[in-house]
């Protein structure tokens, strides 16, 4: 039962902080609109203080979406019954981490690994799938023979 609450109270916050996101997007994305509607270019430090800001924009719509992604992949998991295990090894992630990340997939062990390898948390799973597509052995003979989709093989035992 105390599996139960704590699911539901981490899916309750990742709800609210998906709805504040999406507020916060369309915010963002109609002031950016309509800012840029009304821009009259005074001078030289104008300009470039405008284009600072609207770089900035830029950067905070991009995080706040990347991160709306991100709970919408940990809703999904919820709904599938999978949350809480690590997308890349399959061990379970520690409540304290959850509690502090609720949106994370994968453990801590497997994310201090990305991170020293140089690859992101939260899209490497789909990019591990794609090592799951294997050649089926071919004849030498057939190298300039027409490529049939029927000749891949793909597991899709673990896939969302």
């Amino acid at each position: 039962m105390a599996r139960k609450d704590a699911l539901l109270r981490l899916t309750s916050r990742l709800i609210a902080r998906r709805d504040a996101l999406r507020k916060a997007l369309n915010g963002d994305l109609d002031s950016f609109r309509k800012f840029s509607e009304l821009s009259v270019v005074g001078d030289n430090v104008d300009a470039a203080v405008d284009s600072a800001n609207d770089e900035i924009c830029s950067q905070l719509v991009e995080i706040e979406s990347r991160e709306l992604g991100q709970i919408e992949h940990a809703l999904q998991r919820i709904a599938a019954g999978v949350y809480g295990r690590c997308e890349f090894c399959g061990a379970k992630i520690s409540e304290a981490r959850l509690n502090a990340l609720p949106y994370t997939n994968s453990c801590i062990d497997c994310q201090r690994e990305n991170e020293r390898s140089g690859h992101g948390h939260y899209h490497e799973p789909d990019s591990r799938r794609w090592a799951k597509i294997y050649d089926k052995p071919s004849d030498e003979g057939e190298a300039d023979s027409p490529i049939n989709l029927s000749d891949f093989e793909m597991d899709f035992s673990e896939s969302r």
